[in-house]
């Protein structure tokens, strides 16, 4: 199925809507961590999320593509578009969502098998 391409505007209301739960979400987690490594850092659209000895996480915005992208420690770099039929930014490559990746990683990472993450 081919994407249905999102405006610029909705681009960005979806993506900074997506990071800033995203940001909230790591904050939070953060303060109930006992990982002393664990620190996140938001700005100018670039998050960075370092978790310890399992290394950094950067995702960021990426305006002239549409898509946000993450540099994994686990997983390496990979793209993400929104697709409307999903309500989620999807990878085209693996059919993973965001959400779902940073979930299953940050699971394996920090040992907690309940952790959601709060976004598709």
């Amino acid at each position: 199925m081919a994407l249905l391409p999102i405006l610029k505007d909705e681009y960005h209301k979806l993506s900074d809507q997506t990071m800033d739960e995203l940001v909230t979400f790591l904050e939070d987690l953060g303060d109930t961590m006992e990982m002393d490594d664990f620190d996140v850092e938001y700005t100018q659209g670039v998050l960075t999320l370092s978790v310890g000895a399992a290394g950094t996480y950067v995702v960021n915005k990426q305006p002239p593509n549409r898509q946000i992208w993450i540099s994994s420690p686990v997983s390496g770099p990979e793209r993400f578009d929104f697709r409307k039929d999903h309500g989620a930014w999807v990878c085209r490559k693996t059919g993973s969502t965001l959400g779902r990746l940073l979930e299953h990683e940050l699971r394996d990472i920090l040992g907690m098998g309940d952790l959601a993450v709060p976004i598709k």
